[in-house]
C-alpha cells in the first residue's frame, strides 16, 4: 500500500534490521524500541489491523512470535517477554499495518501495563454472563 512504512519495509525500499522472514511474515527490530530487542512481526500482505487480517495469516504471526520470543530471552538474558497488538487509534495503534510487538522483559525494566486503582476486583457474575451472551450473539 502506498505510503505504508511497513509495506515499504516488505518491499525492501526502506531498510530494516530483519530477524526473520518467510513467504507470509517479516520480523524486524523496532526503530523506536521500548528497550533493546523490541521486535515487530508483520504480515507481508497489507491489512490495517487484526480485524482486517486473514485468520490464517494472523495465526502465523503468532507462531512466528512464539518461535522468536525464546530466542530473544536467550540472546538478551531476558526474564520473559510480552506479545501484543493494538487495534485502532484508541488502543494506541500508530502504524495502520497489522503488527505484533514482541518485547523482551527484564525484572528491572520500567515498562508495564497500567491497571485501574481498584484492580483486581471481581466482576458481577450476572453481568459477565449477560455480556458473554451479547458477544456470542454478535457477528
Amino acid at each position: 500500500m502506498t505510503g505504508c512504512i511497513f509495506c515499504s519495509i516488505v518491499a525492501g525500499t526502506v531498510p530494516a534490521s530483519l530477524v526473520y522472514e518467510d513467504d507470509t511474515a517479516v520480523a524486524f527490530l523496532d526503530l523506536f524500541p521500548v528497550h533493546q530487542g523490541h521486535v515487530l512481526v508483520i504480515p507481508r500482505q497489507h491489512c490495517a489491523d487484526l480485524t482486517a487480517c486473514d485468520p490464517v495469516i494472523a495465526g502465523h504471526l503468532m507462531q512466528v512470535s512464539a518461535a522468536l520470543g525464546p530466542r530473544l530471552v536467550r540472546v538478551l538474558s531476558a526474564d520473559g517477554y510480552n506479545v501484543w497488538t493494538a487495534n485502532g487509534a484508541a488502543a494506541g495503534q500508530q502504524v495502520f499495518h497489522l503488527h505484533l510487538h514482541l518485547l523482551p522483559r527484564f525484572e528491572t525494566d520500567d515498562f508495564g501495563l497500567r491497571f485501574p486503582k481498584d484492580y483486581p476486583r471481581a466482576a458481577d457474575r450476572a453481568a459477565l454472563d449477560e455480556l458473554a451472551g451479547r458477544i456470542r450473539a454478535t457477528e
